[in-house]
């Protein structure tokens, strides 16, 4: 019983530092534009092609396709080698503070 209560508490206290999500270090920030027609992607004023096998994550860090991307959200975004989007994550208003911060 003891160790279960002291799971139980560890689970409890750690919970915040699972929730948060790890960002992209390389990633590029960016607001989305208008919805496109798929395979592109408005970051921006630039409309971009989403790379084949290219992930979208939602706020609630849920994949989403690139027709549910909603307009004017703040983004982090990774390009690869072809200049493809290759991820696009979309950021919670404590992640957009959070960047904010740093960039100070």
């Amino acid at each position: 019983m003891r160790k279960l209560m002291l799971l139980l508490a560890f689970l409890v206290f750690a919970a915040p530092v699972w929730a948060q999500r790890a960002l992209p270090a390389e990633a590029k920030r960016g607001t989305t534009g208008e919805r496109q027609m798929f395979p592109t992607v408005q970051i921006g004023k630039d409309i971009l092609r989403l790379a084949p096998g290219g992930i979208i994550v939602n706020s609630n860090n849920l994949t989403i396709t690139q027709g549910q991307l909603p307009p004017n959200s703040e983004v982090l975004y990774q390009l690869d080698r072809n200049g493809e989007v290759q991820r696009i994550v979309i950021l919670t208003p404590e992640e957009q503070a959070r960047l904010n911060s740093a960039k100070k």
